[in-house]
């Protein structure tokens, strides 16, 4: 029997679907990359923002069709989108034939055999699941790089954000528990190990007594020295300097930055239940330049948010051309009724909310083209990561994160996907490098 998985929405999402493929298979089913061959069809959806949803339930009711034009006998769908609208949904989406929450990943076995007792939907409160164990089996979509996640939920209340709700409080995984499975990762070939949580850098604080991020890193640099090791998902409120600290002084720790601080105007920052000021994060990204020579800064902002002004918004836009972040994202304001945010007052235009959006990505382009000329005739590791045409292969620097940012392109005969190779950067683009191999 075959079964064929999609996964959307975030690197956290992904590995969820790396782990509920890893119990199928040990349970005997057969991956396939082709949905019209499969006879289950499980899609792991993101609900976080508009255009995600969208975008599940385009995927869902596309897929639906191989219930009649393939051999898929079972359609599930898992993650946050059942979590987010329990079981109205079910009545929405009538092509599906059984719903599983975030809480409910350990029964997908469950699930696809039909043997879970329930009807159409499983939603247990994500709140009473544990968190992800080393052993369990898990197929992942890299060989070379793998997301690590070692926290799940989180128990901030930005106004404008779902996650809490739908995936409940933090839990931190034991640390003894993520050292083991890095273990096991890099002895199975993976050279990239890239840390993620909805709060990364909160790591521990959940736990009694308090775990330290810095000391979980310094364990997992110790492994080996021939891999990266990158935090992506970091919050301005909980990066520690202790953390900072180790980055500087491990070699394999990629000096790499992510800290989304969704806005820079106080007052704005404020209504999205943000605790920190715009004075807050120039010095905190000053501390971090001053102790990371070759620091790479990236960062994610929303514009359009309910009651942002012109001037809130040439505020952000000051911001960004004052700190030069190497790496930004834009995204415009998600409203939902469901959302805290939603019942704030004074809600921007779509047109508005979209100029603004186009007037920073407009900004930030030349910032990225700028940042990107000062690598030209340096010699970086890249991590190649697969061919893109005859004697042309694409990989990644340290402060190139996966899916995020940019590519470098590499000229050469032959090389190896998954190892490192030094590069010459020969030109630079808005977001992307070029050069060959020294």
């Amino acid at each position: 029997m075959k079964l064929h998985l999609v996964s959307l929405g975030c690197a956290k999402n992904l590995v969820d679907s790396e782990v509920m493929l890893g119990r199928l298979v040990k349970a005997g089913w057969t991956n396939t990359r082709d949905p019209g061959e499969a006879h289950i069809i499980i899609v792991n959806t993101c609900s976080f923002i508009e255009s995600a949803i969208n975008e599940s339930i385009d995927t869902i009711l596309d897929l639906a069709k191989y219930k009649h034009n393939g051999f898929c006998r079972r359609l599930i769908v898992a993650g946050c989108l059942p979590e987010r609208f329990r079981e109205e949904i079910v009545t929405a989406i009538p092509e599906v034939d059984f719903f599983l929450g975030t809480g409910a990943f350990d029964k997908i076995v469950e699930a696809v055999d039909g043997s879970l007792n329930a009807v159409s939907c499983f939603l247990p409160d994500p709140n009473l699941t544990g968190v992800q164990h080393q052993e369990v089996p898990r197929i992942r979509s890299s060989s070379h790089m793998a997301y690590l996640k070692i926290a799940e939920g989180c128990n901030r209340h930005c106004t404008y954000c779902i996650i809490p709700k739908l995936r409940g409080k933090q839990k931190s995984r034991r640390p003894e528990d993520i050292v083991a499975e890095s273990r096991y990762l890099i002895s199975s070939g993976v050279k990239e190990l890239v840390l993620v949580a909805q709060d990364t850098t909160g790591y521990g604080l959940d736990m009694c007594p308090p775990v330290s991020l810095s000391r979980l890193l310094e364990s997992i640099s110790e492994i080996s020295e021939k891999i990266w090791i990158r935090l992506l998902y970091g919050h301005p409120e909980s990066i520690e300097d202790s953390v900072i600290k180790t980055i500087s002084r491990h070699p394999n720790i990629c000096p790499y930055f992510d800290i989304p601080i969704q806005h820079s105007s106080d007052g704005v920052l404020k209504k999205m239940g943000r605790n920190y000021t715009s004075a807050n994060l120039r010095r905190l990204f000053d501390k971090i330049r001053s102790s990371v020579s070759d620091a790479a800064l990236r960062t994610t902002v929303i514009v359009g948010f309910p009651g942002e002004t012109d001037k809130d918004f040439e505020a952000l836009l000051s911001f960004v051309k004052d700190i030069y972040f190497d790496h930004l994202g834009v995204f415009i304001y998600s409203d939902f009724k469901d959302l805290n945010s939603h019942n704030l007052p004074c809600h921007i235009p779509e047109r508005v909310a979209k100029d603004r959006h186009d007037k920073l990505m407009s900004c930030q382009s030349k910032i990225s083209l700028d940042n990107n000329q000062k690598y030209i005739g340096k010699i970086y590791d890249v991590l190649v990561e697969n061919t893109t045409g005859e004697n042309l292969f694409n990989g990644r620097t340290f402060f190139q994160a996966p899916e995020v940012d940019g590519i470098t392109y590499i000229h050469s005969e032959r090389l190896e996907i998954g190892s490192f190779v030094g590069v010459r950067v020969a030109d630079a683009f808005e977001y992307d490098l070029t050069g060959e191999v020294v």
